[in-house]
Parts: C-alpha cells; structure tokens; sequence
C-alpha cells in the first residue's frame, strides 16, 4: 500500500427505526458532506483502488454516496469495522493493503481519530496538526497518509467537509 485514507462516515440520524445503532441512516446533510468530500478527494487525486466499510447502515450509505465517483474501487463489507478500535482498524488497513496501492476504510469514531493521531506521530507530524487532529474529526472527515517502503506513515492530507474550513 502506497496510501491510506481513513474516512469517518457522513453526519447520521440521531435514532434509527429499529432504535439500534447499528441501523442509523445518514442524514439529508450526510449525504451531501460524502459525497463532497469524495469529489474533493477525487479532485486531489485520492481515488482507491479498494475501499473497506464497516458493515453498518451511514458507513454504507457513506460509501453508496462516494461510489459514483469511485465507480472503479473494489469495495469491501468488513463487519469488525463497526466501532473498531484503531488497532483492530489498522490491521485491516495492513492486511488489504498487501494487494493495492490506495486503500480507504470508511469507518467510525473513535478508532479513526484515535489511529489518525497515531500515524500523525509516528510520520513526525508537527504539534499544531497532531492538535488539530485531536482537538476534531468530524463526520465526512478524512485523513490521508503515504506509506513509505518500511511501512513508515507520511502526512498527506487532512480534510474536513466545507462547513469546517
């Protein structure tokens, strides 16, 4: 894997249907963050070659809003993304990416943020933007990292939908 793009999925309903977690929708407002943020992805020249999404509803609806504009990704249900922890994320993220260059995961807080910061630290990324991170990541929030041949993260790109700029 050449990069890794860490998605948090668009602004979902506070409640489902069926009352449980697992089943929430993405909000009219969700919609519209993912499928913002996968144009703008799109438009730097992010496009995976495989994407990997927790089985929950707004992380599939998160993805169904971004298809059209990676119509060519290979996309995977994965069911231990939902709430996963960053470690349990990584894994993933390793494993995958073995058989392509860009990789995506479309998951959930607090596991991406939590491995955001991580690889923010490990690449020897500044205070200020290890800050940022912390300090926020928003729902359609996405963080970009180039992965060096010793498997070392590198900053490329932290990306909040247009109402945070």
């Amino acid at each position: 894997m050449d990069r890794l793009i860490l998605l948090r999925h668009g602004k979902a309903e506070p409640d489902s249907a069926s009352g449980d977690d697992f089943d929430r929708r993405l909000a009219p407002r969700g919609q519209e963050e993912s499928a913002g943020m996968g144009a703008h992805l799109a438009g730097l020249g992010f496009t995976p070659d495989v994407a990997l999404v927790s089985s929950a509803a707004r992380t599939r609806d998160t993805w169904a809003a971004m298809q059209p504009i990676f119509a060519r990704t290979e996309m995977r249900i994965e069911d231990h993304l939902y709430h996963a922890d960053s470690g349990t994320i990584r894994a993933a993220a390793e494993q995958a990416g073995e058989a392509c260059r860009t990789l995506m995961i479309v998951g959930h807080n607090p596991g991406l943020q939590e491995l955001t910061i991580q690889l923010l630290q490990e690449g020897g990324a500044s205070p200020d933007l290890i800050g940022k991170a912390r300090r926020n990541f928003p729902t359609a929030a996405a963080a970009v990292f180039l992965i060096d041949a010793n498997g070392r993260p590198h900053y490329d790109g932290l990306f909040f939908p247009g109402r945070y700029h």
